[in-house]
C-alpha cells in the first residue's frame, strides 16, 4: 500500500480510575481512526504514563510510579495488538518507561501490525529531566520497520531534533518518520515542530508528529502538555507549498489525518525541484550512523541490518 491515510493523535492526559477505562479510551480512540479510513495510527511519546495515576499516593514518585507502569506494559501491548489485529491497522502505541534487564529504564515506542508482529524503537536522545531528575536512560539501537504500507522510521521527541537519527532511518528506506512527543512548553512543542518540518525536507520524506495535550496535576512528569499534531511534507512537487500536509488545532485532543503518498516520496527524490535527500553528501563529512531495519510484514524475515 503506497497511498493510505494517516491518523496522528493530540492525545489528552486524563486521571483515569481503573486499567478497564484506560482500555476503553484506547480502543475508542482507535476506533476511531480506523472508521474515517486510517491504516496507520500514532500515538505520543509518554502517552502511557496517564496509567501512573492508577499507583494512587505513589503517582507523585517518579521511580515508584514507572515501576508501578511497567508491570502493566505486557497487558498494555497485548490490547494494542489485539486492536491492530482486529482493525487492520498499523498503530505506533504511545511510549513508556520500560525497565530492561539491567535494571534501567529505557523510553520505548513500540510498532503493533495487524499481522500480530511488534517492533520497538528506543528513544535515543535523552532530555535533561530525563537524564539528570528521571533517570531514564538512552537506548538504542536506530531502527526501522519494513510494513506493508512501507518503510518506517521512529524519532522520539528529542530524537527529531537531531538530524542524523532520521538521515540514518532515510538512508536505510524509511519513507516515513513517525514523532511521537511530550513537551510541557510552547517553546518545547516548536522545538519538536521545527524539527520534524526540517526533517522532512532533508530527507524529502513525510513527518508525523503527535503530542500529548492537557494537564495533569498529580503527575510530576506529565504535569503540562501542549502542542498540535501534525503530517508534514517536503515543499516540492506533489505537496503542500508550505509542507503542512495535515495540522491539528493547538492543545486541543483530537485525531488529525492527511493522506500520505509514498510514491511522491521516490519522485522527489528522484526528480524534485531540490534534491536534499541525493544531495546530502555534498556538506562534507556528514556521516549517519547505521540503522537496523526490522521486517513487520507477514513472511518477512525478523531482522535484516542495512548499511547507510
Amino acid at each position: 500500500m503506497r497511498h493510505y491515510k494517516v491518523a496522528a493523535a493530540q492525545y489528552p492526559i486524563d486521571r483515569l480510575s481503573n486499567l478497564d477505562a484506560y482500555e476503553a479510551k484506547i480502543a475508542d480512540w482507535v476506533d476511531r481512526a480506523a472508521s474515517e479510513g486510517a491504516k496507520l495510527l500514532v500515538f505520543p511519546e509518554y502517552g502511557a504514563v496517564e496509567l501512573t495515576a492508577l499507583s494512587g499516593d505513589r503517582a507523585s514518585d517518579l521511580r515508584a510510579s514507572i515501576e508501578a507502569l511497567d508491570r502493566l506494559m505486557p497487558e498494555i501491548d497485548s490490547l494494542h495488538q489485539s486492536l491492530a489485529r482486529r482493525h487492520d491497522v498499523h498503530i505506533l502505541a504511545a511510549s513508556a518507561p520500560i525497565q530492561g534487564g539491567d535494571g534501567l529504564f529505557r523510553n520505548v515506542a513500540r510498532l503493533f501490525a495487524p499481522c500480530g508482529k511488534t517492533g520497538r524503537q528506543e528513544k535515543i536522545m535523552m532530555t535533561r529531566f530525563e537524564r539528570d531528575t528521571w533517570g531514564i536512560v538512552a537506548g538504542g539501537p536506530i531502527t526501522v520497520f519494513r510494513t506493508t504500507i512501507g518503510v518506517i522510521g521512529v524519532s522520539i521527541c528529542y530524537d527529531v531534533e537531531f538530524p542524523l537519527i532520521a538521515r540514518a532511518q532515510a538512508e536505510a528506506g524509511a519513507e516515513i518518520i513517525l514523532a511521537p512527543s511530550c513537551t510541557e512548553t510552547v517553546k518545547g512543542y516548536w522545538r519538536v515542530r521545527n524539527g520534524s518540518a526540517a526533517r522532512a525536507v532533508e530527507n524529502q520524506c513525510y513527518v508525523v508528529h503527535a503530542p500529548t495535550v492537557g494537564a495533569a496535576p498529580w503527575s510530576p512528569a506529565v504535569t503540562d502538555n501542549h502542542g498540535a499534531a501534525a503530517i508534514y511534507g517536503p515543499p516540492d512537487r506533489g505537496f503542500p507549498d508550505d509542507g503542512v500536509v495535515a495540522i491539528g488545532t493547538y492543545d486541543v485532543p483530537s485525531w488529525v489525518m492527511g493522506d500520505v503518498d509514498l510514491d511522491k516520496v521516490a519522485a522527489v527524490r528522484a526528480d524534485g525541484d531540490v534534491l536534499n535527500f541525493r544531495h546530502w553528501a555534498e556538506q562534507g563529512v556528514v556521516t549517519a550512523p547505521l540503522a537496523e531495519t526490522v521486517d513487520l510484514t507477514p513472511d518477512g524475515r525478523s531482522t535484516v541490518t542495512l548499511a547507510s
